[in-house]
Order: structure tokens, then sequence, then C-alpha cells
């Protein structure tokens, strides 16, 4: 459900026969906004996208069957088995008192008040000190990442067929993009090599029926820390504007419309796609916002992150603004 563009609106709306003027919304019980209204391919029943629960950004490739057809039920959940999620993350085989603690950092030197104003440095997530309770961590996405039929990845891939690396140059950014600086690249490092080692953000993704999976904190979270990286495949805008993929994330967007980048996590992911969207429509929406997504340049590449931008209680669901960019994505009908 996390995205940040406009082009997975499609344009094979939904055109109602005669037969079917008279459909309305069983949600709703309108039958107005028809180029949203949705027929279930098995009953014929009439569904509004934003009426869904989780909404349907566009209309789906194929067939499609309502709620009441499919009987959609809470995904079945991953095994609680230690060898289970290790293979599955494929974490570094440790010994235990390894996994307990993370590795110790450098000394940081003091710094002035002063200073810490001019330059705010990133921070890397805090894991669980219980590997228990990081193993409950993990088998929560790996549920989803299954449910979903995706395989996890915590890293941009390039695919054949697809946009190439060398695609990805940040200086085709028409409005810049931040040049991550070496401390916070370094900070990036070690939240990749925790993860490797199976030290697991504290986050877990819970399964919704109104929002579908959606993120929450298992722990306080300070601010201005790295909660995820968006990762899955690279590919032209060019190449997905007619596809219904609900959580594609813009990557590049360029001067030249066929030099604009996307990821799509649909075949390969990580927790950064089940991080749901806010309703900036309404000012209680905004106020959902925890998370902000910052493009930067590292090491001459383009990467996007999902960066805290205030404290987040444990408990609370991690939403992000959809519209950070130039996009306009209706997220009016969000819960």
């Amino acid at each position: 459900m996390a995205s940040a563009t406009t082009f997975r609106k499609r344009t094979q709306a939904l055109r109602i026969s005669k037969d079917y003027a008279d459909t309305t919304c069983e949600r709703c019980g309108s039958g107005e906004a028809t180029d949203e209204l949705l027929l279930c391919d098995k009953c014929d029943r009439g569904f509004h996208l934003f009426c869904l629960r989780p909404i349907l950004p566009s209309v789906p490739k194929g067939q499609w069957f309502c709620p009441l057809c499919t009987l959609q039920k809470k995904p079945q959940r991953f095994p609680l088995i230690q060898t289970k999620i290790i293979d599955f993350f494929r974490i570094q085989r440790s010994p235990p008192e390894d996994l307990e603690k993370p590795s110790p950092g450098r000394k940081r030197r003091k710094i002035g008040l002063l200073a810490k104003k001019k330059k705010r440095r990133l921070l890397p997530f805090n894991p669980c000190d219980d590997m228990n309770r990081r193993l409950e961590q993990m088998a929560s996405l790996a549920t989803a990442l299954t449910a979903t039929g995706t395989e996890f990845s915590n890293e941009l891939t390039y695919m054949p067929g697809m946009a190439p690396r060398s695609a990805n140059l940040p200086s085709l950014e028409r409005e810049g993009m931040q040049v991550m600086s070496k401390e916070d690249a370094e900070t990036l490092r070690l939240c990749n090599k925790m993860m490797e080692r199976g030290q697991w953000p504290p986050l877990l993704v819970v399964f919704d029926r109104n929002e579908g999976f959606t993120v929450e904190a298992d722990r306080f979270i300070k601010d201005l820390t790295i909660i995820a990286e968006y990762a899955g495949d690279v590919d032209y805008l060019s190449n997905r504007e007619h596809d219904d993929g609900d959580s594609m994330m813009t990557l590049i967007s360029a001067k030249y419309p066929s030099q604009s980048l996307i990821i799509c996590p649909d075949k390969r992911g990580n927790i950064a796609r089940f991080v749901n969207g806010i309703n900036n429509h309404t000012p209680d929406g905004k106020k959902k916002q925890n998370l902000k997504c910052v493009r930067f340049n590292v090491d001459g590449e383009c990467r996007v992150l999902l960066i805290a931008i205030r404290d987040i209680l444990k408990g609370e669901r991690l939403y992000y603004d959809y519209n950070g960019y130039e996009q306009e994505y209706p997220t009016q009908h969000f819960v």
C-alpha cells in the first residue's frame, strides 16, 4: 500500500453497460463515480475502489472477486521457528551471544549544542535486546511477504528487461537530490549490517481488515531514526504506467519522463512496502504522519529511505505522506 506516485491510475476505467446501469456500491449505497465502481466477476455486486478495505488504487487487470466471494481471512502466520526465520531472511549464522547485542560502535565525540542544531545526523534503529522478540518481529514480516508472494530483499535489484544500474543517476533528478553525508552513510551501512546479523528493527507488521498489512513500532523510536530503505526492482516509469501494483515508489523524477525510475516491490521487497500513507486531505490525517520519505544520493546511486520525523511511541502505527514530492496521489479515501 505504500506508494509515492500517481502513475498507477489506469486508463482502462470500468465501463458499466446498460444491464448494470442501476448498480450501486455495496458499501456506501451510491451509484455515482461509475468510473471507480468495480463489479465482482462472480456475483456482479458493485464496490467503489475507495470503499474497499484496503482500498484498491486502480482497476485490477483480469478478473476480480469481491470480499464476499473471496471470504478474505487473516493470513496464515509464518512459523515462529528460529531456523526457518533465519533461512527466510538469509541471516548470517552467528553464535547466539553475537545476536544478543549490537556490535560496539565507535565512541562519539562530544558535540556542542550549536553544532547539533546546525547538523542533525540520522540515527540507527535500536533493536530489541530479547532475541525471541526479534524473532516475532521477523516472523510478522515473513507472514506479510509470504501472503503477498514477495521474496525478501533489502536492496535495490536490477533485473533483465528492466532499468539497468547505469540508469540510476542522481544527476537526472529534476529538482536536485540530497547527497548523504559520510556519517549518515556509515549509519545506513550499520543498519544493514545489523539486519544481516539478525538485529532487527523494532517493527511489527500487523494485518488490519480496514488497512490491510500495516506496520507499527514495537518499542520507542527516536526522531531521525532510519526506519527502512525502500527496496525492490528498479524499472522505468514508462514501463509501469498501467501497472496495477499498489506499492511502487518514485526513485528518480527526471526532466525527461523516459529517464524517470521507480521501485517496484511486488516481486522483491522489504518492510517498507507495508508502511501506509496518510490521508493528507484532512487535518487529522496529517497529524498521523510520523515518517518522511527522503531520496538520497548515496555514493553516486539514488536510494530512498523512510525516516522518523518525530519520536514514535510503542504501538504507534507508521505513516508517511505519499504526496511528499510532485505527485498528487488520491489519498482522500485513506483511513
